[in-house]
């Protein structure tokens, strides 16, 4: 038992700091960042503020809008059943919400995971100017690179099912109150923040920051990587951590 709560806080931590890691190398790669962080990316570099603060500011403000999404539901929900129903929907209202709630100190320690990385990883472009992984084919690489760390890690701490990212967190809340699979609301979220970006780095900034080549390549890149990882690990992830019975 203690052994398989070892393995599932270690997955989960190391997928936090794969998922930090990859979210680094790909605003250094200067070719253009992952929807779901595009908003916090933009508005930091158009007014030179703190990645990671921003991003934790975007993420309480998903956490707000879950919980309201939440409470919405189970009313709703409530006024269709009789006494007991809705009995069990208050109940059931306080666990989500208290989950909710604790996306909050997880941002935090996540964007201090963004801070360290983005302070010790430096701009490709400017600081290897006339290398390699300055050059665009360099650059491209570390990209692919931070794709495939960002898949993993999302995976990793996915599969271990403890507190989710605020990221997958409003996804999944969007997806549960509208009725809509969670994939079509993954891709719609992603083109509301793309535009959120487009619209505010285009009026602030007179062109798109932040919206590149990486913007595509993560969009098409991380759900592929994330497949394939389950696919070769998940049944042993899951044995290890003590969650086999996920995987019948």
């Amino acid at each position: 038992m203690k052994k398989s709560l070892f393995y599932r806080g270690l997955y989960y931590v190391a997928g936090l700091l794969l998922l930090a890691l990859g979210i680094s190398l790909n605003t250094r790669s200067g070719l253009g960042v992952s929807p779901i962080i595009s908003v916090s990316y933009s508005i930091s570099s158009i007014w030179n503020l703190n990645f990671g603060d921003m991003t934790f500011i975007l993420y309480g403000i998903f956490v707000l809008v879950e919980m309201c999404l939440h409470t919405v539901r189970s009313k709703i929900y409530a006024h269709r059943g009789g006494p007991a129903l809705a009995h069990a929907n208050r109940i059931n209202l306080k666990l989500v919400l208290v989950m909710d709630v604790l996306q909050l100190p997880l941002s935090l320690v996540f964007t201090r995971f963004l801070n360290l990385f983005s302070n010790r990883i430096p701009e490709f472009r400017t600081a290897y100017a006339g290398s390699f992984p300055g050059s665009f084919a360099g650059r491209t690489l570390i990209l692919l690179l931070a794709v495939v760390l960002t898949g993993v890690g999302a995976a990793m701490s996915l599969n271990m099912r403890i507190i989710p990212n605020p990221g997958d967190g409003i996804v999944q809340a969007i997806a549960d109150c509208t009725g809509r699979q969670v994939g079509f609301t993954k891709n719609c979220f992603d083109l509301l923040n793309i535009s959120f970006t487009i619209g505010v780095s285009l009026l602030f900034a007179g062109r798109p920051v932040g919206i590149g080549l990486g913007t595509v390549i993560a969009v098409i890149g991380v759900g592929r990587v994330i497949a394939v990882f389950n696919r070769l690990t998940q049944e042993k992830m899951l044995y290890l951590a003590g969650m086999t019975e996920i995987c019948t």
